[in-house]
C-alpha cells in the first residue's frame, strides 16, 4: 500500500475486508527498513512476533470479525514500557539486559484489544536526559527534517508515528514528554488525567508527575487508543480506579456554548512564542467561535511558578530513583542525564515540601479556572522544531515549559497539529480540561485539528519510500 492510513481508516478497511493486517504490518516493516536508518526511531524490532500476531489477527477477523478498532493495528512502544520477553532499556546502557517478564498493564490492554506490537522506540535516557550522542542508541530524528529535534522524551514515538513506521505509539509524560514531540513531529498526543492509565510496568521518572498515554496521527486515533489503555489497576497506587470509556464516541460533538479560556500570558509573555504560533492560536480561536463556543482570556499564576514547582518535584523524585547508582557508578549513564538529574541532589526536604505546598495552591487555582471555563488553550511549544545540534543538555530549563502546568495539576492535556511555521514544519496547540473530562478535550482538539491540521500532509521524507512499501 502506498498511502499511510490513520488507525480509524485502517480499522474501517480491515473490518470491511479491504485491508489485511498482514499487509499492513509488512508495509510498516518496509517503511522501517527504508527510513529508520535516517530516523533512528526504532531501538528494537520484534518483526517475527508481529508477523505471527498479524496472521492470527487476520484469521480471527475473518472468522468472527474484529474485536474493535485496534484489532490488527501495528503500534510501537516507548522503550520504558515493558513488553514480555524483550529488553526494556530506557535508552540506557544501564538496562541493556533488562528483559521484561510480562507486559506493562497498558501494553497488555492494547494487546487485548487486538493491537500488534512491532517494536521498542527511542526515548531520552530514562525519559529525561537527551538528546544524547554517548548512549547505546543514537537520538531519534524528526521526519519533517532529520536535522531537526523531535522533542522529548517520547522522541522515537513522535518520529515513528509521523513517518508511518507504526500507526500509533505509547508515550509517557512527566513534563511534556508526549505533547512536545507531538507538536514538533506534527501528530496528536494526549497526556490523560492523572491516574487514568496505569503506569505499572513503565520505568518511573517522577511518581507524582508521571502519566502514560497515546500518540497517533490524529486526535481520533488517540481516543481509540485511550479507550483500550485506560482503566483501574490495583497494582498502581496512583490509579484513579475509574473505568475506561469509549473516548471516540462523542468526538464529533457540538461545541455550541462551550466555554474556552485562552491562557494568553503563558505563550505571549511568560514564554514568548513565535509569531507563527501566536497566529495558529488565533486561528484556533476563530474555529472555536465558528463552532459556537465562547472564548475568553484566562489569567493564572506565572508560568514560571508552575515550572519551578514541577522541576523541584521531578528532579527530587527522579534523583531518588537513581541516587545509589549515580553515586557508585556514574559512568553507566550518559552525560546529559547524569548532569540533569544530579541537580536533584541540591534540593532539600524543605524544598520538596514547599513545592508540594505550592502544588496544592496551583491545583486549587486551576480548579477555580475550570469553574468558569470548560477548556483551557495555550501553545504546546514556542516555535517550530529547533535544529538538533542547537539543543543542549539544559535547553529545556532555559525557558519555562508550556506543558508542565498540566502535569503539576494532573488534568488531561492534548497537543493537536493546527498549523505550520515559516519553514513548513508543523505547529501544535495544547488543549486542557477538567480531571477525567478527557473525552471533551479530545473532541475540542479534534475539531481544531480537522479545520487546521492538514491531516493529509505527511513529512517529505516519505517521498524516499520504495514503491509498494
Amino acid at each position: 500500500m502506498s498511502a499511510i492510513p490513520s488507525i480509524s481508516e485502517a480499522a474501517a478497511a480491515i473490518a470491511a475486508g479491504r485491508l489485511s493486517p498482514v499487509d499492513l504490518v509488512e508495509a510498516c516493516l518496509d517503511r522501517v527498513a527504508a527510513l529508520d536508518g535516517t530516523l533512528h526511531s526504532v531501538i528494537r524490532l520484534v518483526a517475527d512476533s508481529a508477523r505471527a500476531e498479524a496472521k492470527a489477527a487476520e484469521a480471527e477477523i475473518r472468522m468472527r470479525g474484529p474485536r474493535g478498532p485496534l484489532h490488527g493495528i501495528p503500534l510501537g512502544l516507548k522503550d520504558i514500557f515493558d513488553l514480555a520477553g524483550v529488553a526494556t532499556t530506557a535508552h540506557s546502557r544501564r538496562l541493556l539486559d533488562n528483559i521484561a517478564t510480562e507486559d506493562a498493564v497498558s501494553v497488555a490492554r492494547l494487546r487485548g484489544a487486538g493491537a500488534i506490537m512491532t517494536g521498542k522506540l527511542a526515548t531520552h535516557e530514562f525519559a529525561l536526559g537527551g538528546p544524547s550522542f554517548d548512549l547505546p542508541f543514537p537520538p531519534a530524528r524528526n521526519p519533517w527534517d532529520p536535522e531537526r529535534f523531535t522533542g522529548g522524551s517520547s522522541s522515537g514515538s513522535g518520529a515513528a508515528v509521523a513517518a508511518g513506521l507504526v500507526l500509533g505509539a505509547t508515550g509517557s509524560d512527566t513534563g511534556g514528554s508526549i505533547r512536545v514531540p507531538a507538536a514538533f513531529c506534527g501528530i496528536a498526543g494526549l497526556k490523560p488525567s492523572y491516574g487514568l492509565v496505569s503506569r505499572r510496568g513503565i520505568f518511573p521518572l517522577a511518581w507524582s508527575l508521571d502519566h502514560a498515554g497515546p500518540m497517533a496521527w490524529t486526535v481520533k486515533d488517540c481516543a481509540l487508543m485511550l479507550s483500550a489503555m485506560a482503566g483501574p489497576d490495583a497494582g498502581d497506587p496512583a490509579s484513579s480506579g475509574r473505568a475506561a470509556e469509549d473516548y471516540a464516541a462523542g468526538i464529533e460533538r457540538d461545541l455550541t456554548g462551550l466555554r474556552i479560556g485562552i491562557v494568553r500570558h503563558f505563550h505571549e509573555r511568560d514564554n514568548p512564542c513565535s509569531d507563527a504560533v501566536i497566529e495558529t492560536i488565533a486561528n484556533v480561536e476563530k474555529v472555536l467561535l465558528a463552532r459556537g463556543a465562547k472564548v475568553a482570556t484566562v489569567t493564572l499564576s506565572p508560568l514560571s511558578d508552575y515550572v519551578a514547582c514541577g522541576h523541584a518535584i521531578m528532579l527530587t523524585e527522579g534523583f531518588s530513583v537513581h541516587r545509589d547508582d549515580l553515586a557508585a557508578r556514574p559512568e553507566i549513564y550518559g552525560k546529559a542525564f547524569r548532569d540533569r538529574l544530579s541537580m536533584g541532589a541540591l534540593f532539600t526536604s524543605a524544598d520538596y515540601l514547599q513545592a508540594l505546598r505550592l502544588r496544592r495552591a496551583l491545583c486549587a487555582e486551576m480548579a477555580a479556572a475550570f469553574e468558569d471555563h470548560d477548556i483551557l488553550v495555550t501553545a504546546a511549544a514556542p516555535a517550530e522544531a529547533p535544529r538538533l545540534d542547537a539543543v543542549g543538555p539544559f535547553s529545556s530549563f532555559d525557558r519555562p515549559a508550556l506543558a508542565l502546568p498540566f502535569n503539576v495539576t494532573g488534568v488531561p492535556a492534548l497537543t493537536a497539529r493546527c498549523g505550520e511555521g515559516p519553514l513548513g514544519l508543523p505547529l501544535g496547540v495544547q488543549f486542557a480540561g477538567r480531571p477525567f473530562e478527557d473525552a471533551l478535550v479530545l473532541a475540542v482538539g479534534h475539531a481544531c485539528e480537522g479545520a487546521l491540521g492538514a491531516r493529509d500532509l505527511r513529512p517529505p521524507l516519505l517521498s524516499t519510500i520504495p514503491q509498494g512499501a
